[in-house]
């Protein structure tokens, strides 16, 4: 087999072309993947329209940022792996680094982990960029630890759901604000579920910390969700977005002597600079998951690479519950 079908973007804001293309070879350091599942993210959408301009992508351009699969070839150089792995990753999509939206797809091996056994492809592609996002928030940037009270914006979310297993899987208090009508999944993450429509930043913060404010507040909103996130930090605390573009005023910060910082998950993919720290996060989803800590919330519908574009016009619509998961083969 020479060549393979993938979705070619040639124009920002067009549809997808199914092409057949050559199939690429696991040169040194990577891994040929046969896909069998590709996430798809916000992300996505807005480097399809071309208003990502921090995720740059030349065109013509396969996207497709998560991926799962099997391992079909090892590369020179490669110990990790070997045909046949189920392995995981976010691995390509931005810039000049080909997406998840093919049949196959070389690798950079350092991006990579094997998926947890129990969880279906549709189910380990639903989770490299969100997992990386909370969790270089949390433990990289923010170092939680048992005890702590950590409020998530977006809670419900894509990343904020990740974000509250993994505070819950440091022993941490968590507290998640979100609709109404994700209450009760908040609930079965065993986290304290706020409703932004009838609680104001004042009203919970005296609520569940008697005005002291939390220790952790990880804004996955941004905008006026980041100036929420100012006014929630407790003396000390720290702050940390994955949104964080906005013009803010500090001083909600500054006069608490908190913390600031930011996470832009797509260092590693635009410069080549900590794809290994990638490949340990994902290993660290796997042990997670494996440990019953770890599960993506997953939307029920569909897709192939036929109709990525229903996927993609349901998020812009923002008519998502859950995680939109393509299946390729």
């Amino acid at each position: 087999m020479t060549t393979m079908k993938a979705l070619v973007l040639e124009n920002h804001g067009t549809e997808f072309r199914v092409a057949q293309i050559a199939r690429p070879t696991a040169a040194e350091g990577r891994v040929l993947v046969r896909v069998k599942a590709s996430g798809v993210n916000p992300l996505d959408t807005k480097i399809r329209a071309g208003a990502a301009a921090h995720a740059r992508h030349p065109l013509p351009a396969i996207l497709g940022i998560d991926l799962a699969g099997v391992v079909e070839e090892v590369g020179a150089g490669v110990t990790g792996f070997r045909r046949g792995d189920e392995v995981y990753g976010m691995t390509g999509g931005v810039g000049g680094v080909q997406g998840s939206l093919a049949e196959f797809a070389a690798v950079d091996a350092r991006l990579l982990a094997i998926k947890p056994s129990h969880l279906s492809m549709r189910e380990a592609a639903a989770l490299p960029l969100i997992f990386i996002t909370a969790w270089e928030g949390l433990v990289d940037r923010v170092g939680i630890r048992a005890g702590q009270k950590v409020l998530v914006l977006g809670g419900g979310g894509g990343v904020g759901h990740v974000a509250v297993q993994i505070a819950k899987s440091f022993g941490a208090d968590v507290y998640a604000v979100d609709g109404a009508r994700k209450a009760y999944y908040i609930k079965s993450l065993d986290a304290t579920p706020i409703d932004y429509a009838t609680e104001t930043v004042e009203d919970y913060v005296a609520k569940y910390t008697q005005g002291r404010g939390f220790d952790v507040v990880y804004d996955t909103i941004g905008g006026a969700g980041l100036d929420t996130a100012f006014k929630a930090v407790a003396r000390f605390g720290h702050v940390v977005s994955c949104l964080g573009w906005g013009t803010h005023a500090l001083a909600p910060l500054s006069f608490k002597a908190a913390t600031y910082s930011g996470v832009f998950t797509l260092i590693p993919l635009l410069t080549g600079e900590g794809r290994e720290h990638h490949g340990d996060i994902m290993r660290e989803a796997t042990r997670l998951a494996e440990n019953g800590q770890l599960m993506p919330r997953l939307d029920g519908r569909s897709f192939t690479l036929e109709n990525v574009m229903s996927a993609h016009e349901l998020i812009e619509g923002g008519k998502v519950d859950g995680k939109l998961v393509v299946d390729i083969a």
